[in-house]
């Protein structure tokens, strides 16, 4: 069961300079949150802060009653990561660890059916495309059923129709798992896609500017209020004011 991700005073400073934070933040489990900003506003720092690659300065972050652990992370980065020497199905089974070999195959199993890849097991990742090798790496983060799955990106380097598809993906898995979900863009229509909510950062050092919960039905590419979203995700992200706005904008 996917418990609620609570954030806390979590800042981070480099080398004396604030670059994220202070952060103060409650998802709620089992949704997906999106944050989007400009280039430099801490968006990776905050994504690296939760996965556990970047220590915190300060601050906290929990889950349901206990402290955020690596373990309970699955991450997705830009590119899929995938070992060419291994199998699809032994990269999707990397990152499994107790239950014995029936339940890692059961689980390897199920990850691979849900990105509707069921029959590229045997395949090794020089015989995938870009989208195939990537919603591998998906199954991979999922297949240890984690409490929490961070996306860097994961879609960026992919044409726009196979960037599309792997949205819709990303939406099928989550259907499937409701998994608590973080991920980053640059992508407003990406951000309105997918997202339950949406955290606008603005910085350095990164703070969180404005804070939606659109509520568009998904896919919500063809939604009437689609357009007007964009229209208001577009004005934070073009304001130049790095003061943060304590604004709370819920679906009209």
């Amino acid at each position: 069961m996917a418990h609620a991700l609570h954030i806390t005073g979590l800042s981070k400073v480099f080398a004396n300079k604030p670059v994220l934070g202070p952060i103060d933040l409650h998802l709620e489990p089992g949704t997906i949150t999106v944050v989007i900003g400009r280039s430099g506003c801490g968006k990776t720092t905050l994504l690296r802060c939760l996965g556990g690659l970047e220590q915190p300065s300060a601050g906290a972050i929990r889950i349901g009653n206990g402290d955020l652990r690596r373990e309970q992370v699955g991450y997705v980065f830009q590119e899929p990561r995938l070992m060419p020497w291994l199998t699809v199905e032994r990269n999707v089974g990397f990152g499994l660890n107790g239950g014995g070999a029936a339940a890692h195959k059961t689980a390897i199993e199920e990850a691979l059916q849900v990105v509707g890849l069921p029959d590229a097991a045997k395949l090794l990742p020089k015989q995938l495309s870009g989208g195939m090798a990537q919603r591998v790496a998906l199954a991979r983060s999922l297949a240890p059923s984690p409490e929490l799955i961070l996306l860097d990106e994961p879609f960026s380097a992919l044409d726009p129709f196979t960037r599309e598809q792997m949205q819709d993906h990303l939406l099928h898995l989550h259907r499937h798992y409701r998994t608590t979900m973080v991920l980053i863009t640059h992508d407003m229509d990406e951000a309105l896609a997918l997202a339950d909510r949406i955290i606008v950062l603005r910085g350095p050092p990164g703070l969180v500017a404005a804070d939606m919960a659109p509520g568009l039905a998904k896919p919500a590419r063809e939604a009437p209020a689609f357009l007007l979203w964009r229209e208001r995700l577009r004005a934070f992200l073009a304001t130049a004011d790095p003061q943060p706005s304590t604004d709370s904008l819920q679906s009209t």
